[in-house]
């Protein structure tokens, strides 16, 4: 039976919600223990396999987990843990490209990561992991498809720049950014990335446009950025992430 491990965040609250929709689909709750800490997990199973669903944010209280103190290597660990055929990521971005207006979802190709803390599993003895293609290109095939077919258009080959936060960036970070080659930024991939790369498991990040990036709203340069409507704006998203999900169940299981 198919497995898919799904990591997601922002906006995101109602992804099992839809996913248990589809095809009478059934849902538990658990807890999988790391040497990093509890990761509750929500396991949504039907005819075409099961789904993993991990929120990233997730605390012991009732706030949500900033994006700068997010334990990747417990998220991973436990993503891991349930034996997944794929990995997918669900990261909210902030978009300075105008292929991915704020609504859309689209499909990273990299990575660009220039933050200073390291993540890894092996503190003890250098895993020098391949990241040359970090993302699975026949998943990727697969979301391209059923994006085309939700919203009409599939942005793709998208290059994505890593932010720590949990401060929304400026405008000359923005676009120092853009000349590096990055078209949208982030907060949580680039360790995700990292991490998934230390293991020989197919790793698709879905890339959501919640808003635009700092100074690159069209017509208003100095447009803020408000948290509460990014957050709005990704979950508009959900149907689109549910369908991919879907296909891409649907794909495993025709290809064992």
């Amino acid at each position: 039976m198919p497995r898919i491990s799904v990591l997601c965040g922002t906006g995101m609250s109602g992804l099992s919600s839809i996913l248990k929709d589809i095809e009478g689909r059934q849902s538990e709750k658990l807890e999988l223990e790391s040497p990093w800490g509890v990761v509750p997990i929500e396991v949504v199973s039907g005819e075409l396999g099961q789904v993993f669903v991990i929120d990233r944010h997730h605390s012991e209280g009732l706030e949500r987990t900033p994006p700068h103190r997010i334990e990747h290597r417990a998220n991973i660990h436990a993503a891991v843990s349930c034996n997944p055929d794929a990995i997918l990521s669900v990261n909210s971005v902030g978009s300075f490209s105008d292929n991915m207006p704020p609504g859309t979802v689209g499909l990273a190709s990299d990575v660009l990561d220039l933050s200073t803390k390291p993540w890894t599993f092996h503190d003890n003895e250098a895993i020098h992991s391949d990241r040359t293609s970090p993302f699975d290109q026949d998943i990727i095939s697969v979301c391209t498809d059923q994006l085309e077919e939700t919203q009409g258009v599939a942005p793709s080959a998208l290059v994505v720049a890593q932010c720590i936060g949990p401060q929304f960036e400026t405008p000359a970070e923005i676009n120092a950014l853009e000349k590096l080659g990055a078209h949208v930024v982030g907060m949580t991939l680039g360790p995700e990335q990292r991490l998934v790369s230390e293991y020989e498991i197919p790793h698709v990040s879905l890339i959501c446009s919640s808003n635009w990036a700092a100074g690159r709203t069209p017509d208003d340069p100095t447009a803020e950025i408000d948290h509460y409507a990014v957050d709005q704006m990704a979950s508009k998203m959900i149907e689109s992430l549910a369908a991919c999900v879907i296909s891409v169940l649907q794909s495993i299981q025709n290809n064992d």
